[in-house]
């Protein structure tokens, strides 16, 4: 790869470090492991990693679990239980997703989720309860409507 030039003399060069899209707020998909296919947001991105984790990644949230199709025929307990979303949490290598152009609005999940508690299962559980409860909210406001559905592929 080539270093770019900028609009002035032709010695001076731009640094050419890899520029990372997988930002907070970036929907992605997983595609290695338990929740492959699945949908996750990008909660905090690590590029140079941590000291327990040297190798490049990110926290994400997503959906396990999509919600499924409610009729006007069904009785609001049923179309309560539909509507739920199961949500979860996990560090994932960048080389394990895939980002898409699409985002969702993260600031209240970013405060809830850090590497404690990815360790902490008290802490994880609670995180987790957090964010099935943002995402059914979002869900109900019809907010990023892509991200609430199943992919297909």
């Amino acid at each position: 790869v080539r270093p770019r030039q900028r609009n002035g003399p032709v010695n001076e060069l731009i640094s050419m470090e890899p520029i990372s899209v997988i930002k907070s707020g970036r929907v992605c998909l997983v595609l290695q492991g338990r929740f492959a296919g699945k949908k996750a947001v990008v909660i905090r991105a690590y590029d140079n990693g941590t000291n327990e984790h040297k190798f490049a990644h990110a926290i994400v949230a997503g959906i396990e679990r999509t919600p499924r199709k409610v009729t006007k025929a069904m009785d609001k307990k049923k179309a309560a239980r539909r509507n739920k979303v199961k949500p979860f949490v996990k560090r994932v290598n960048y080389q394990h997703m895939m980002p898409t152009r699409h985002r969702y609005e993260i600031a209240k999940e970013r405060k809830l989720i850090h590497t404690e508690s990815l360790t902490e299962p008290a802490l994880k559980k609670a995180a987790v309860q957090q964010i099935r409860e943002s995402f059914e909210k979002s869900y109900k406001s019809n907010k990023s409507p892509w991200f609430f559905e199943k992919l297909r592929f």
